[in-house]
C-alpha cells in the first residue's frame, strides 16, 4: 500500500508521528464506452462552452457558480491561501462514547501506521480507546480540505474514519410516513418471530459480489469464443400480498425451512403466533366461516350435551349397582348371623 498522507496524531501533550493508508478499495465494475463495430474506445476532449476550442489540462482550474449563475474563478494559488487548521496533524478534540457516532455521519477508512519509535505511543492510545469504549473525536485535512474523523479500533490498529459534516446528511421528509396504522399484536408477534428465526452472527465471508463474478466469467467465455447463453430469468412470485399477517407466517415457514427449524424457545413462541395467526384469518373470513363456525359450536354443544348426559346416566347406574351391591352384602351378612345362632342353640340342646 502506498501512503496518501503523512503527519502526527496529537491527543493532549502526546504526539504520535503516523502514515495514512486507505483501508478500502472500490471493486465496482467499470466498463468503457466503445464502438459496437469494433470495440474502439469513445475518447471526450475537454471544449469551452463559450467557443467550442479545446483546452489543455494546464489551463484548466476551479470556478465555483453562484445562486444567481455567476462563474467565479478560483486559482490554484488562491485556493492554496485558504486556512487550514490541522494540515499535517490529527488533531484529538474529546473521547465519546461510540453509540454516540452515528454511523451515517461516517465516510472512508484509513489505517493508522505509526514510525517506529513511536510504536509505545500508538500503543497506549489504543489501548485507552479499546478499554474505555470510547471514540476519539478529531479534525483532519486530507487533499486541502479539513474534516472531521474518529479514531477506532479495528482488530489491533488504529482507524481512521473521516466524518461528513452535520449539515450534509439530508432531511427525510416522507408526507406517506405520516399517518401509518398501527400495527396489530399478532402482526408485531409474527414480526418478532420472523426475526428470531433469521437471527445469526454477521460473517462478512459468508457474502460475495456475484455481480463481478458473472462478469468476469462472461468475459472469460467470450475471450474462450465459447458460446454466451442467457442466465434464466428469476421465477417471479405471486402478485403483492395484502394480508400481512400470512406474508408474515409464509416468511417464518420459509426462514426455519432454510435453517433446518430453530430452538425451543422460538417453537414455542411459533406456535402461540401461529395460533394466533388463525385467530386472525378466522375472524377476516367473512360471514360463510362465520356460519360455519355457528354450526360447528352447535354440533360441539350438542355433543356436550350428549356426553353431559350419558355421564349422568353412567353415574345413575354406578349407584344403582353400588346400592344393589350393599344389599347383597346385607342380605348375606344377616344369613350368615342367622346361622350362626342357629347352630349355638344346637349346640346348646345337646348340652343341656
Amino acid at each position: 500500500m502506498r501512503a496518501i498522507w503523512k503527519g502526527a496524531v496529537s491527543f493532549g501533550l502526546v504526539t504520535v508521528p503516523v502514515r495514512l493508508y486507505s483501508a478500502t478499495e472500490n471493486h465496482d465494475i467499470q466498463f468503457r464506452q466503445v464502438r459496437e463495430s469494433d470495440g474502439s474506445r469513445i475518447r471526450y476532449k475537454r471544449v469551452a462552452e463559450a467557443d467550442g476550442e479545446e483546452v489543455p489540462y494546464a489551463q484548466i482550474t476551479k470556478g465555483y457558480e453562484t445562486e444567481d449563475g455567476r462563474m467565479v474563478v478560483l486559482t490554484a494559488e488562491e485556493l492554496a491561501s485558504l486556512p487550514s487548521r490541522s494540515s499535517k496533524e490529527i488533531s484529538v478534540e474529546k473521547f465519546v462514547p461510540v453509540d454516540q457516532i452515528d454511523p451515517m455521519l461516517l465516510d472512508k477508512s484509513y489505517y493508522l501506521e505509526p514510525d517506529a519509535n513511536a510504536v509505545k505511543a500508538y500503543a497506549l492510545l489504543r489501548e485507552a480507546l479499546r478499554d474505555t469504549d470510547r471514540v476519539a473525536v478529531a479534525t483532519i485535512a486530507v487533499r486541502a480540505r479539513s474534516t472531521m474523523a474518529v479514531l477506532r479500533v479495528h482488530e489491533d490498529v488504529i482507524v481512521c474514519q473521516t466524518m461528513l459534516w452535520p449539515d450534509e446528511i439530508r432531511t427525510a421528509e416522507f408526507g406517506v410516513l405520516d399517518d401509518v396504522p398501527a400495527p396489530s399484536d399478532k402482526e408485531v408477534q409474527m414480526a418478532h418471530l420472523l426475526v428470531e428465526s433469521l437471527s445469526g452472527d454477521f460473517e462478512p465471508e459468508e457474502y460475495e459480489d456475484d455481480y463481478a463474478a458473472a462478469v468476469q466469467e462472461l468475459v472469460n467465455r467470450k475471450i474462450e469464443g465459447a458460446e454466451v447463453v442467457a442466465a434464466p430469468e428469476a421465477e417471479e412470485e405471486g402478485g403483492q400480498v395484502v394480508d400481512l399477517l400470512a406474508a408474515l407466517q409464509k416468511s417464518v415457514e420459509r426462514a426455519k425451512a432454510g435453517r433446518g427449524g430453530s430452538g425451543s424457545k422460538a417453537k414455542t413462541t411459533d406456535t402461540d403466533a401461529e395460533s394466533d395467526a388463525e385467530d386472525e384469518k378466522t375472524e377476516n373470513t367473512g360471514a360463510k366461516k362465520t356460519s360455519s363456525r355457528k354450526s360447528t359450536a352447535k354440533k360441539t354443544a350438542a355433543k356436550s350435551t350428549g356426553e353431559k348426559s350419558t355421564a349422568k346416566k353412567s353415574t345413575a347406574a354406578k349407584s344403582t349397582a353400588a346400592k344393589s351391591t350393599a344389599k347383597t352384602t346385607a342380605k348375606k351378612a344377616t344369613a350368615k348371623k342367622t346361622t350362626s345362632a342357629e347352630k349355638s342353640g344346637e349346640q346348646d340342646r345337646k348340652a343341656g
